[in-house]
């Protein structure tokens, strides 16, 4: 599936669900609790992040996102050499380097993070990040990157 490129001040529109076999079929009697379940109308989501628009950040660093009521899920794509400048956030931040390298920089200390680490900001903890290798970062976000999906983020590389 082509990726879509999307400026980095313009929020992106999320790809559709899924929801069509075989992604998802009837299953009759399974994932029911009684007496919870027919009160919701509330059903789950089904997305693949890899088809989500992807954003062009800067020159080194792309992202795809999707945001839920509750939190945003990002998949940051860097080269090696990208950079996300100093900042802060009211949002708590859970950082997983799926692949590759970054040195985090937050409150005067220096973080080496690897495939497999994990970092957690609270609110408000400046940070900024150097990717030493091509990497593949998740982020969690919560509450949801408002920010983001009014376009309102500016302190990325340019």
């Amino acid at each position: 599936m082509s990726k879509t490129e999307i400026p980095a001040n313009a929020p992106p529109a999320m790809a559709p669900t899924l929801h069509t076999a075989p992604h998802v079929t009837e299953a009759p009697g399974r994932g029911i609790i009684p007496n919870v379940s027919q009160h919701t109308a509330a059903m789950p989501l089904l997305y693949q992040l890899d088809a989500q628009p992807m954003e062009q950040v800067s020159e080194l660093l792309q992202r795809q996102y999707l945001t839920g009521a509750n939190a945003t899920l990002v998949k940051w794509t860097a080269k090696k050499g990208a950079t996300v400048p100093l900042h802060h956030h009211a949002n708590e931040q859970i950082t997983w380097i799926t692949k590759g390298e970054a040195e985090v920089y937050s409150q005067g200390r220096k973080y080496l993070l690897r495939a497999g680490d994990i970092m957690i900001f609270p609110p408000n903890v400046p940070h900024e990040f150097l990717f030493t290798e091509d990497t593949i970062d998740i982020d969690i976000f919560s509450p949801p990157r408002q920010d983001w999906l009014e376009g309102r983020a500016t302190y990325y590389a340019k």
